[in-house]
């Protein structure tokens, strides 16, 4: 069942508390950064290299991925030039 996707539901099971107002009062509504599906063709030694790693290659290599997009974005920001505010003369 959970390998279709499918999750238990057991109707059976007990209502949560109550949150009460002072709980809503102070939620802040969140958009998900949800991930992407895309089609992906990679070299077939690169992708052997993380599958026979074992389970979990998938992840491996979106943390391989991640890694360099923070590099990259690090390099970029110090590339940036400062702004540094002006002063008005007077």
């Amino acid at each position: 069942m959970k390998e279709r996707g499918d999750f238990y539901h057991n109707p059976d099971a007990p209502e949560g508390p109550e949150l009460g107002e002072e709980f809503w009062k102070n939620a802040v509504l969140v958009d998900p950064q949800g991930k992407t599906s895309v089609h992906l063709k990679v070299d077939a030694d690169v992708f052997f290299f993380f599958k026979r790693q074992g389970k979990g290659h998938i992840t491996r290599m979106q943390d391989v991925l991640r890694a360099y997009v923070k590099a990259q974005q690090k390099a970029e920001e110090a590339q940036a030039p400062e702004h540094k505010p002006t002063r008005k003369a007077g």
